[in-house]
């Protein structure tokens, strides 16, 4: 029997929901607090845009926004401040674990997709 494209959707969704983690450094959180003015109830939504590279996109790289989740894939709560990732941007995060850490040497945020 062959399997409908939705039901391996389904199935990559539930993987994703149940195993695929947001990591944020103590650091980077500290980061996002001191440049985002980010306050206790906010949230950050991380996502993909055009144009840039990542470790494992060309010509796409990660954006964010101060956001509250809607129908979020995945979430981290760190000190009251909501990190995630939106369901319709699962196919940019799709097989990873997604750590975000901060360089000091570059002073800003570092983003690692990890199989």
């Amino acid at each position: 029997m062959k399997r409908s494209h939705t039901f391996e959707r389904r199935i990559q969704r539930y993987l994703c929901t149940y195993i695929m983690k947001i990591q944020v450094s103590d650091k980077a959180h500290q980061w996002y607090i001191e440049e985002m003015g980010l306050e206790k109830g906010d949230g950050v939504r991380f996502f993909g845009k055009v144009y840039g590279k990542t470790e494992v996109h060309d010509n796409f790289s990660v954006a964010i926004n101060i956001d509250q989740p809607n129908d979020p894939l995945v979430t981290e709560s760190v000190d009251g401040i909501t990190y995630f990732i939106e369901k319709s941007d699962e196919w940019f995060f799709r097989g990873y674990n997604f750590h975000v850490e901060y360089n000091e040497q570059l002073d800003e945020v570092t983003y690692h997709f990890v199989k």
